[in-house]
């Protein structure tokens, strides 16, 4: 992670880059710059993760050097540093995403702090943004698997054999979209793509549909309880499906047998 040091004032800048132990904080290289040209020459020579930059600078200040960074769209936090608390300089830098606002004279330590903060703020985002390429990549993955081994031609087929390990699985809570896909080697986003083009509906709802329809012709025998037919069709809860089979049917289980629905 680098940081750029942005200061009119040389001397403090040169103190604080040598004082203050910016590895503790996250911080792998502390560049410096003292005036607002200088910095915008640096950002442009070197990857900049971080700056930390005074607002009061002869010529352009602070703020100006940031409204640059957002105008050219280059991805760099910043914290303030100023002398003066003035709300103009604070609302505007909260506009411009600064992430602190730090009074000086501060101690050190308290400089750490908020960058390490702002270190921390990043890495995650960094972190995220990984997560979600990666995401994309096991999305690619497996779309091209199924394309390979199967072919557009055969989304029937998929379609087919997801529609046999329902009937097959049904009594077993865990079935899902994510069960079925797992064994197709399709990404559960593809599966449901394929599914509602030939079936108008998503894998979940015709789960549901397909334990409804099976309640439905248990129930009918009137040997079974309510209760039992709501574990045979994969519901260990029957409050859940008390619910879904009223969604359903528009009636509880008890009614549906009792006012002969199903005839």
């Amino acid at each position: 992670m680098n940081l750029l040091l942005v200061n009119d004032a040389i001397i403090t800048v040169e103190t604080m880059k040598t004082e203050i132990p910016w590895k503790e904080y996250g911080i792998d290289e502390v560049f410096t710059a003292y005036d607002a040209e200088k910095a915008k020459a640096r950002i442009q020579e070197c990857p900049i993760d971080l700056m930390l930059c005074d607002i009061e600078m002869p010529g352009e200040n602070g703020i100006e050097v940031l409204r640059w960074v957002r105008k050219n769209e280059i991805d760099i936090e910043c914290i303030f540093l100023t002398c003066h608390a003035s709300f103009e300089y604070a609302k505007e830098a909260i506009q411009l995403g600064c992430q602190d606002y730090i009074l000086i004279p501060a101690m050190y330590e308290d400089i750490g702090e908020a960058v390490q903060k702002v270190v921390n703020r990043i890495k995650k985002q960094q972190d995220s943004e990984r997560f979600q390429e990666y995401g994309k990549l096991v999305v690619k993955d497996k779309i091209e698997h199924a394309t390979e081994n199967y072919g557009q031609k055969n989304q029937d087929e998929l379609v087919d054999t997801a529609i046999g390990y329902i009937v097959q699985d049904l009594a077993k809570e865990t079935l899902s979209v994510n069960d079925i896909a797992d064994r197709l080697f399709l990404h559960p986003v593809y599966l449901n793509r394929i599914f509602k083009k030939e079936k108008g509906v998503s894998v979940g709802q015709y789960i549901i549909a397909e334990r409804m329809k099976m309640a439905g012709e248990l129930l009918k025998t009137k040997h079974l309880s309510a209760n039992v037919v709501s574990e045979l069709v994969g519901y260990k809860s029957y409050a859940n499906f008390n619910l879904m089979f009223k969604k359903y049917y528009g009636c509880a289980p008890s009614q549906y047998v009792n006012e002969d629905k199903y005839k």
